[in-house]
């Protein structure tokens, strides 16, 4: 797959930073205040991409009422450590790349919008974005599609071209959200992402050299 894109979106969590640990780490606690068993590590990280929300209903069976309070504890814990991440190998000088060529990113994460634009500020790579967008505070903009959507409005809200936008993520979420708006998704493999996930992308990369090769022609 080689073409030029008028825009790029990226996921953060997977895509492009290694935020697993202290993600997880929350969780951990969050069940332990609420005096639920506390899931293996394994499981843990299957929270790790999608909604929270959603992930407590899916994955522990919660109900709204019990995953709006698992979310509430997990959010004032993980304030306190969502700096305990890294940027993974390369990605930070592809964005640089991809700045220097004019082509306008956004931001598209199912993470709280404050806490992504802190996280990228934080690492030095917020100036490469020309839209940083992620969740609501009360998740009344969480599923991808509405994330990507926005994205794709504030990208266009100052001028850029998103005719031919592309997607950048590690979960089946970031493909299915951006199908939502026909917009296609390569895969990294080295997010959280099981090969599974996969079959809705229409490329898989396993470095960030191969991203770049795909992304710059």
């Amino acid at each position: 797959m080689t073409r030029t894109w008028s825009a790029i979106l990226f996921d953060l969590d997977g895509t492009i930073t290694d935020s697993a640990p202290a993600i997880t780490n929350s969780l951990a606690r969050t069940f332990a205040v609420l005096g639920r068993p506390v899931p293996a590590d394994a499981e843990l990280t299957a929270y790790v991409g999608p909604p929270l929300l959603a992930a407590f209903s899916e994955y522990a069976g919660m109900t709204p009422e019990e995953a709006v309070e698992a979310l509430a504890v997990y959010r004032a814990d993980y304030q306190e450590r969502m700096l305990d991440t890294a940027v993974y190998p390369g990605v930070a000088g592809l964005l640089e790349r991809l700045h220097e060529a004019k082509i306008p990113m956004a931001l598209a994460t199912s993470k709280p919008e404050h806490h992504a634009t802190a996280v990228l500020e934080h690492f030095d790579l917020a100036k490469y974005f020309t839209a940083m967008v992620g969740s609501s505070d009360l998740e009344t903009r969480s599923s991808k599609a509405d994330i990507v959507a926005e994205a794709l409005a504030r990208l266009g809200a100052v001028g850029a071209d998103v005719a031919a936008p592309v997607m950048v993520g590690d979960r089946r979420y970031d493909a299915e959200g951006a199908a939502a708006h026909g917009v296609p998704t390569i895969l990294v493999e080295w997010g959280y992402g099981s090969p599974t996930e996969a079959v809705g992308a229409t490329a898989t990369v396993y470095s960030v050299d191969q991203l770049a090769r795909l992304l710059l022609g």
